[in-house]
């Protein structure tokens, strides 16, 4: 049972992976009403994505000196506005426009509230706090989407929207009501605060982020013809196979936090992201029998989820002052890891591999952001030794 102080971060999580996920399954609704192609109706996910990468960092060095409670309420009225906008959207140019100011209070959102629930979480249990919040983006998955998904095809797209805005208004009120108000940071130096990003720790992290969850969205962007082309499965099933996905992400989210809290954020980032690499490179080679595909599409969203909490509390952890900038960022992060994994997990398929090898390519992504993970490791060895050695001396 989510506690009334983190039920409005966690409805928040809901919405923004509703109106985040449910464009996928609108494409062909949307590109028919407006009439556009489908691949140009594919825009409105990279408008979105790019609305992400701008407004975390924008909106929070903005707004960082009022009280967090205030900024979520003003992120989540944006939200809502925006989204209101695109259900009466009357042209594709416009509905593009404001695809990509409803992305920009998305990382913000969750930057913020990442910060506010750890601080506002028992002792020992701030990962899994902050994995209460990113429990939303799971039910969105399980539930929203394929609602969403479903209206759009029987009513119209714009109901899908009219959805969001409902749960909008629903956080809106949740937050005023229910989240506990903590002070605003004092002194606030957005100058120092930005000077996080001159250190070499933050790139690496970044980097960790943007390459290694690309893992996930190479084999996620692609799982419908998986399922269908190589598992056999039939369209109708689709919807199906998604929620099993997002049952598994809701399971991985849940334990992500609570092996973030019980170890530590770093080398539960490292272990599993090696576990998605082995977890990709099974699915590349199973797949082909239905009832193996089905387990892995389950353990593999899973496992990626997973890193959801634990990755979120690397960043906090790391930018001591700068925790909600650093946060929002690593939630822009996340967002180019979905358009380097949907890009590159592509292009073996437009040189005629079949549909196992985005797999295969997510593999290769999420080792090299393990890769980057054990370098963070080494370097926090390798200070903690010299800061020892300097005061023996």
């Amino acid at each position: 049972m989510i506690s009334k102080k983190f039920l409005p971060l966690t409805l928040g999580g809901l919405g923004i992976g509703i109106t985040e996920f449910v464009m996928m399954g609108l494409l062909p609704d949307i590109s028919k009403d407006l009439a556009v192609t489908i691949p140009q109706a594919g825009y409105l996910i990279s408008a979105y994505a790019l609305g992400v990468v701008i407004g975390a960092p924008l909106l929070v060095g903005i707004a960082g000196k009022y009280p967090p409670k205030k900024i979520l309420f003003a992120l989540m009225l944006l939200f809502t506005a925006f989204n209101a906008f695109s259900a009466f959207a009357p042209t594709f140019n416009i509905l593009f426009i404001a695809r990509l100011l409803s992305g920009l209070p998305h990382g913000a959102f969750f930057g913020v509230g990442s910060v506010v629930a750890s601080k506002i979480a028992e002792k020992g249990k701030a990962a899994q706090a902050v994995s209460l919040m990113f429990a939303g983006l799971t039910v969105a998955n399980i539930i929203g989407v394929p609602l969403g998904t479903f209206i759009g095809h029987n009513f119209s797209w714009r109901f899908s929207f009219a959805i969001v805005v409902f749960v909008g208004l629903i956080t809106l009120w949740c937050l005023k009501a229910w989240l506990p108000a903590l002070p605003a940071s004092e002194n606030r130096n957005l100058k120092k605060e930005l000077s996080f990003f001159t250190q070499q720790k933050a790139w690496i992290i970044i980097f960790m982020i943007s390459i290694g969850t690309g893992g996930l969205f190479s084999w996620y962007s692609y799982i419908s013809p998986l399922m269908t082309t190589v598992a056999g499965f039939s369209e109708n099933t689709v919807t199906y196979i998604l929620m099993l996905a997002g049952m598994g992400m809701m399971v991985g989210n849940f334990f992500g936090g609570y092996l973030a809290d019980k170890f530590s954020p770093s080398k539960s980032t490292l272990s599993l992201l090696i576990a998605m690499v082995i977890t990709l490179i099974i699915v590349h080679y199973v797949t082909f029998n239905p009832i193996l595909a089905l387990v892995m599409t389950f353990i593999t969203g899973a496992v990626a989820f997973s890193l959801a909490a634990p990755i979120q509390m690397l960043m906090i952890n790391a930018a001591k002052g700068s925790e909600m900038i650093a946060a929002s960022v690593s939630q822009a992060s996340f967002n180019i890891g979905n358009a380097l994994g949907a890009f590159f997990g592509g292009i073996p398929i437009v040189y005629g591999y079949d549909y196992t090898s985005p797999a295969s390519v997510g593999a290769a992504m999420a080792f090299l952001g393990a890769l980057f993970a054990l370098w963070l490791i080494l370097k926090n060895i390798a200070l903690k030794k010299y800061c020892l050695n300097v005061s023996k001396a």
